[in-house]
């Protein structure tokens, strides 16, 4: 018998109404969400961080988010928005929040900057700290992974080749590489734990 091939089912998404929009444009308002127009002052990125812990903290950051963060946008900044929308064909697919960060920052974050992230990303090394103090450091860095250009998985491992050498073979025996990397924190500070009870039980012998 010939196996059939199943094509998976896309899950439909429904469009919100417009009086769904506006009860979530109120409850979107009511964070005061920042604005943004490029001024020196204003961080590009903290902008960003503040938007998406509201769209999440709303639940629209994948169905409206880009809508709502543009809103907010000011002077030049809405501009740079307004010339993309304009020049982007009528049946063209709306930008996803991932597409859209990437965009803004690459945009309006300066590229030694963008360089000096990486090198600190590809550089960064466990060594004497413990592993919180490396994870927290790690998560910090992978706030700017859309202009790192890192995915998931390539995060995971970039986490994993940082460890302490004791640390990273101890989790090999048992660490899916396709695991969220929020589990993989956990497990290395299991391991970490393990390895400083054994070395304890040794010197106490």
């Amino acid at each position: 018998m010939v196996a059939q091939h199943m094509v998976p089912v896309q899950p439909i998404v429904r469009a919100a109404t417009s009086e769904e929009k506006q009860l979530r444009l109120e409850r979107y308002n009511k964070y005061d969400p920042l604005t943004y127009s490029g001024l020196a002052l204003e961080s590009s990125q903290g902008f960003l961080e503040e938007c998406h812990r509201v769209l999440r903290t709303t639940g629209i950051v994948e169905t409206i988010g880009v809508a709502f963060t543009t809103f907010q946008l000011r002077g030049e900044i809405y501009q740079w928005w307004r010339t993309y929308e304009l020049g982007s064909p009528a049946e063209s697919v709306s930008l996803t929040w991932v597409q859209f960060l990437e965009m803004f920052l690459r945009e309006f974050v300066p590229q030694s900057l963008r360089g000096a992230w990486r090198v600190e990303f590809e550089q960064l090394r466990q060594g004497t700290m413990l592993v919180s103090e490396y994870a927290f450091i790690f998560s910090d860095l992978v706030r700017h992974a859309p202009i790192l250009g890192s995915t998931v998985r390539e995060r995971v491992c970039q986490f994993i080749e940082g460890l302490y050498p004791s640390i990273r073979t101890s989790m090999s025996r048992e660490l899916e590489i396709d695991i969220l990397y929020q589990q993989t924190m956990s497990v290395a500070r299991r391991v970490e734990g393990m390895l400083a009870r054994e070395r304890e039980e040794i010197e106490v012998r």
